[in-house]
């Protein structure tokens, strides 16, 4: 009586002693054991018995976490695999897993678009599992199909390679033909001559031999500008910014009648509107192979190395004489700002040069042949492309702001000229040996928009409409070519006015 039973108390009885219980002689009081029971230990034998809550009551728990059942993912393109084993979860790991997969190994690394229970609309209006039906995500956004690529969590940088930077976009359809040829008889091939130019009043003007000819694009109509004598051919022209005057670099070779000042004189600039000379200018000893305008200030570039700086307002033949050259200088570009000029040479350099600077401020040694193609871009200070001769057949691109040479493009054939577009972020390089081609790039990854060819001589000169959206090619074929390369600046689709309608083979003399 004194001992008093606590809840660890075992209680046993043996098979024949008495209990107090009148049980029946096959049946045995079984151990029993009393252990403390605890909140902990009730919940989880009321989990291990299999208890479920009912389906009806509401679950609350201490954290919010959404539920996506009705989430549109496949306007992204992305969907927890459908053998993933988080199937049926709601915290989106497996879409991230997919996109995860698909972004180190490719679009091909075994990932199926998952098989949803769902009714989904395809776009020909049939019942698939590509789109599904529910719509309650960025509804203010238009719901086009995006590539997975563009949600890639390595943002904007080459971080793997083969992860592209943003949504893939169809190419542009680029005419592979011209849609126009004119017949240029006496159309030099000479690498390091400058001979077509194209004016902001739409006038094409080609030097032929010892003459130059003026073709309006509009009306079609061709004038000759003037014609120099048998001793003496055309070397450049450069039309100035406003379209009204050209400038004529000539060579400097015997004359027939050496006492008229008009016929020594190896530079002229002429008013094309009127078809008169405004002024002759002396200081080359030899040919002038470059030419560039800003505003009222001329540079030409010459075979004797030198670069002379003009301001036609001025009665002295030159302002400034920049040297710097180990031989000839047959590329110069003016930046779009008219603070920088870049010259190319014969001596395998690419220089720039300041307003009032006589040596130059950059010097850029990477190029390992003649650099006659320059071009400023018009979309981003500072950006100067460059292309090298046969040894070199390479386009070099280069930050002045930074004097940092940013990349470099082996195109496998001479690089004659390059031309920015104005309208987009791509440029157009034309080529010599060896395949004499037209290439059309998008800058900066540099992937080709078309490749087009015709030409079989080198293509040696360049020039682009006033519009942006055509370019003329010259070449030794004595054929001028006309390509529709560039989009306008509104629309695509819409076509350039300059020659469109007159399609076909025509003699610009």
């Amino acid at each position: 009586m004194g001992d008093t039973a606590t809840p660890s108390t075992t209680y046993q009885s043996a098979p024949g002693s008495s209990s107090g219980l009148n049980l029946p002689s096959t049946m045995s009081i079984t151990p029993l054991f009393l252990e403390p029971v605890t909140p902990s230990t009730h919940i989880e034998r009321m989990i291990s018995v299999g208890y479920q809550p009912s389906p009806s009551r509401t679950i609350y728990s201490d954290r919010f976490i959404p539920t996506r059942t009705g989430s549109n993912f496949a306007l992204f393109d992305i969907s927890p695999s459908a053998n993933s084993p988080a199937e049926g979860r709601e915290d989106g790991s497996g879409a991230y897993a997919t996109l995860l997969r698909m972004a180190l190994f490719g679009p091909d690394a075994g990932v199926f678009p998952p098989a949803t229970p769902e009714k989904l609309l395809r776009l020909d209006g049939k019942n698939s599992s590509a789109y599904p039906t529910s719509r309650n995500i960025f509804r203010y956004k238009t719901e086009t199909r995006r590539s997975m690529h563009s949600l890639s969590p390595f943002g904007f940088e080459d971080a793997l390679p083969g992860v592209s930077h943003g949504p893939v976009k169809a190419p542009r359809k680029v005419p592979r033909s011209p849609y126009k040829v004119l017949d240029a008889p006496a159309l030099q091939d000479d690498f390091y001559l400058n001979l077509v130019d194209w004016s902001a009043h739409n006038v094409l003007a080609v030097g032929l031999g010892n003459c130059v000819y003026l073709w309006n694009a509009c009306s079609s109509k061709v004038t000759k500008l003037c014609d120099l004598g048998m001793d003496v051919s055309v070397c450049s022209v450069g039309w100035a910014q406003r379209g009204t005057h050209l400038a004529v670099g000539t060579s400097n070779g015997k004359l027939q009648r050496p006492k008229q000042l008009d016929e020594l004189d190896p530079y002229r600039i002429w008013d094309a509107s009127r078809c008169k000379r405004v002024r002759s200018m002396e200081g080359h000893r030899l040919r002038i192979g470059a030419l560039a305008w800003s505003s009222s200030m001329l540079s030409s570039g010459s075979r004797d190395k030198t670069i002379l700086q003009r301001d036609i307002r001025a009665q002295d033949d030159f302002v400034n004489k920049l040297a710097g050259h180990k031989s000839e200088v047959c590329g110069l570009k003016w930046s779009y700002d008219n603070r920088e000029l870049a010259s190319g040479g014969n001596d395998n350099r690419l220089f720039v040069w300041n307003q009032h600077s006589t040596q130059p401020v950059l010097k850029y040694c990477e190029h390992t042949a003649a650099v006659k193609a320059i071009a400023w871009s018009p979309h981003l200070h500072g950006l100067l492309a460059s292309g090298g001769g046969t040894a070199d057949r390479c386009i070099r691109f280069w930050n002045t702001t930074t004097n940092s040479h940013l990349s470099c493009m082996d195109t496998g054939s001479q690089v004659c000229n390059l031309v920015w577009s104005k309208n987009v972020n791509e440029l157009v390089s034309t080529h010599g040996y060896s395949q004499n081609q037209i290439i059309v790039w998008r800058y900066p990854t540099m992937s080709k928009l078309a490749t087009l060819t015709g030409h079989t001589y080198r293509v040696l000169y360049l020039a682009i409409s006033p519009d942006g959206q055509t370019i003329v090619t010259g070449a030794g074929d004595e054929t001028l070519r006309f390509w529709n390369v560039f989009p306008s600046p509104k629309s695509q689709n819409t076509d350039s006015e300059i020659g469109a309608s007159s399609l076909g083979r025509t003699q610009i003399r």
